[in-house]
């Protein structure tokens, strides 16, 4: 299992390449927000990547890399393999958001839009790999990716008080597993809680099936629509304790619109996941407990954005 030592190489290796993003704490919900949204390439996929294609050999860069993404660790595989000076491709789908695609190839990689939906393009994906040999950087299934990740709760740990329990939103999973080893690593009683939607529940999935499960999705958040979570990622979020909690797209919406009014970020729809969980009542916590609820990003397409905040 990963442990609090890889997080903390990971920090190392990311040190200065990344923003240390702000703790930002509301008043009137009583929860601070770790705001990812304010991330390089808007999200906090970024911290990952540059973990994992910072370590290849040589031989791997040569090859280029690829990876599978809805767009934000497509964005942050682009971003990091450029910043590395290396070749990078992305399979995403038909249907992916436009803004998203755009980013990616304004970063400088290849997008392949061939797959139908999210399912699918993880089959596209062992194709490209097939035909090109490029490297593999997985968007959520990789210990490297995951202890990058974890630099999210390190920073937590670091810059405010020790959380009683944290939520995130969680698609694959990379995430909240990378979380829950460095805040259960300061606070074993920590309540680590993965949000997902009711419409792609991936890790919930895994979790009561004790592996990998295949997914339908069903859900406006792009950002949570892993088809399944990977193994490393239920490892580490089963041998954690991690709790798990699912929230309707009208809770979404809802706690969309409720960040944007209250804390003024404008985040994406999969990012109010676990402030979704607390306004609804799916997750209670005591009184007086530090509670902090990840903003994981802000790449939201305008058009979504506007719809959601007119009560559409």
């Amino acid at each position: 299992m990963i442990t609090i030592d890889d997080v903390e190489r990971a920090a190392r290796t990311i040190a200065g390449r990344v923003h240390r993003t702000p703790l930002l704490y509301s008043t009137t919900l009583g929860v601070w927000f770790k705001a990812e949204l304010f991330q390089k390439t808007g999200a906090f996929k970024v911290r990952g990547a540059l973990n994992k294609i910072s370590a290849l050999t040589q031989e791997e860069k040569d090859r280029g890399v690829a990876t599978v993404s809805a767009g934000n660790a497509g964005q942050a595989v682009a971003w990091a393999a450029r910043e590395e000076g290396i070749d990078a491709l992305i399979v995403t789908w038909k249907d992916a958001d436009s803004t998203k695609v755009a980013a990616m190839r304004g970063y400088g990689a290849i997008v392949d839009m061939d797959a139908d939906g999210p399912s699918s393009a993880f089959d596209r994906l062992n194709e490209v790999l097939a035909e090109s040999g490029r490297t593999l950087v997985h968007p959520f299934d990789d210990p490297l990716v995951i202890a990058g990740q974890g630099t999210v709760g390190l920073e937590i740990l670091e810059d405010g008080p020790v959380p009683d329990v944290v939520l995130a939103g969680a698609g694959g999973g990379g995430l909240i597993s990378g979380i829950a080893v460095a805040v259960k690593a300061r606070n074993p009683d920590a309540r680590v809680i993965a949000v997902e939607p009711e419409g792609a529940t991936a890790l919930r999935s895994g979790l009561e099936a004790g592996e990998p499960v295949r997914v339908t999705i069903d859900t406006a958040a792009d950002a949570l629509t892993g088809p399944f979570a990977g193994e490393h990622c239920l490892e580490i979020c089963s041998g954690l304790g991690v709790e798990s909690a699912l929230v309707s797209e009208h809770e979404l919406k809802e706690a969309f619109r409720w960040i944007y009014a209250r804390t003024k970020l404008a985040c994406e729809l999969g990012a109010a996941a676990g402030t979704a969980a607390l306004l609804s009542g799916k997750v209670q916590v005591e009184p007086g407990q530090t509670v902090v609820s990840v903003v994981s990003g802000g790449n939201v397409a305008a058009k979504q954005a506007a719809a959601i905040l007119a009560g559409q």
